[in-house]
């Protein structure tokens, strides 16, 4: 068997995976599973040196990962009306379209646009390509630019209650920089890392901020950590990442990082501190952002079944 036929084996092996999490109700698991089959497909599409697909099966390819991103987001969204239903999504099964994407050649079930083109980094990837600098923001603000930046917005619902443990919300309230005013779409990706910097949960994205205050910017939004607190293995941290899109390089970048220790989760306001990027998972060298006195904002919430 061919690598590109086991490619598309282990697709629809991940598709009928997310499906079956969904239809179970399942949320966070379906959720997970959606999200990364949208980016391994979306990277395939994006490959400039792939010739394993036509270019008329990437167009195919693109609009499937519309498709997970909309029943993604439906699920999401706790006041949504699910208007991309799991039967809809199941029709690209009963048509067959992923398992035969190599010979299908029949219209596309659904009237949806592919997922437009995007840079796809690897953590930290992106931190390669430039050096850590004050940032001329103000010369590209205005200027527009027909490479999109990444729409954030991944938050994931809070985890079923059980007996005895302890379930954590934090609010992102604001974070101070000295050029708040200047970046663009700012957002935060919010990780579980264990000691080695590997993924505990699964990472999640905030809304873009749209607010700006001076040397602040106001997200207002509650995170909800997918793992029970006494379930977090010891040595984990909680990561926020702060990025914003640059016109001029056409690119969503990490502008610095903050994290909280297990000793540091207790209910109530908390005030971290920045560090500068690249985001250093595994806290080993670390410095930090700026001496003014401007940090990220938080207000834990925790909840215990008893």
């Amino acid at each position: 068997m061919s690598d590109v036929h086991k490619t598309v084996q282990k697709w629809h092996a991940s598709f009928r995976k997310g499906t079956d999490f969904d239809s179970w109700g399942q949320l966070v698991e379906a959720i997970d599973e959606y999200q990364i089959l949208a980016r391994q497909v979306q990277k395939e599409v994006q490959a400039n040196n792939s010739t394993d697909f036509t270019e008329e099966q990437k167009k195919t390819l693109g609009k499937i990962a519309t498709c997970l991103e909309l029943r993604s987001a439906s699920l999401q969204c706790a006041q949504s009306k699910e208007e991309f239903k799991l039967e809809d999504l199941k029709k690209l099964e009963t048509s067959e379209l992923i398992k035969n994407i190599l010979t299908f050649n029949k219209e596309f079930p659904f009237n949806v646009q592919p997922v437009p083109s995007r840079k796809i980094f690897a953590p930290g990837e992106e931190e390669n390509l430039e050096l850590e600098g004050e940032e001329d923001a103000a010369a590209g603000a205005g200027s527009a630019e027909a490479f999109p930046p990444r729409a954030p917005g991944t938050l994931l619902p809070r985890l079923p209650s059980e007996p005895g443990m302890t379930l954590l919300t934090l609010r992102i309230e604001k974070i101070g920089l000295k050029d708040a005013g200047q970046c663009i779409d700012p957002y935060m990706t919010i990780s579980v890392k264990d000691l080695n910097g590997v993924d505990v949960n699964p990472v999640q994205d905030t809304p873009v901020a749209t607010r700006k205050e001076d040397t602040y910017i106001h997200f207002s939004v509650d995170v909800e950590i997918q793992r029970h607190v006494e379930r977090l293995p010891k040595g984990a941290a909680i990561f926020f990442e702060f990025k914003h899109y640059k016109p001029k390089k056409r690119f969503t970048s990490t502008k610095c990082f903050a994290f909280m220790e297990m000793d540091e989760i207790k209910s109530g306001p908390i005030v971290i501190e920045l560090y500068k990027k690249p985001t250093d998972f595994k806290r080993k060298k670390l410095q930090l952002l700026t001496k003014k006195p401007l940090y990220l904002h938080l207000h834990q919430t925790l909840y215990k079944d008893s």
